[in-house]
């Protein structure tokens, strides 16, 4: 939806820009996402995603905005949607529902703000605008 109002948006969990590492772990490709994050082109980037080496680029970042939504949402969300298969197999859905108790609370105690996701799109995207606005 941001990209869509001409804002420079990367979703950093597709493949090309994160990979399995060795350990078995979702990471960023570490050296496609220091060359994103060296541009300086003056436009606002936003990132998406989440990985186990991400907090390596935390630094670099103007802001951190936790999406949240509770588990109900999600699930719903995930078994419904036709643009990616990813939580669907059970395995992964309950995969995600564990991220809840285990990977959301890490990402609260780093995020400047939490946006509650479960809102309508066009809010959410509007409160995450309205955020970066005031922050600059």
């Amino acid at each position: 939806m941001l990209a869509a109002r001409g804002f420079k948006a990367v979703d950093l969990d597709a493949l090309g820009w994160s990979e399995y590492g060795p350990n078995g772990d979702w990471v960023w490709c570490e050296d496609r996402i220091e060359d994103l994050l060296s541009v300086e082109d003056g436009d606002i980037l936003f990132v998406s995603g989440c990985a186990e080496n991400q907090v390596r680029f935390h630094p670099q970042f103007d802001q951190i905005i936790l999406l949240s939504a509770p588990a109900d949402v999600l699930v719903e969300r995930l078994t419904t949607r036709t643009n990616n298969s990813y939580g669907k197999d059970p395995d992964e859905l309950a995969d995600v529902l564990g991220y809840l108790e285990t990977v959301e609370p890490r990402l609260r105690r780093v995020a400047g703000h939490e946006v509650d996701a479960s809102a309508p799109l066009d809010e959410v995207v509007a409160t995450v605008l309205r955020l970066v606005e005031a922050r600059r």
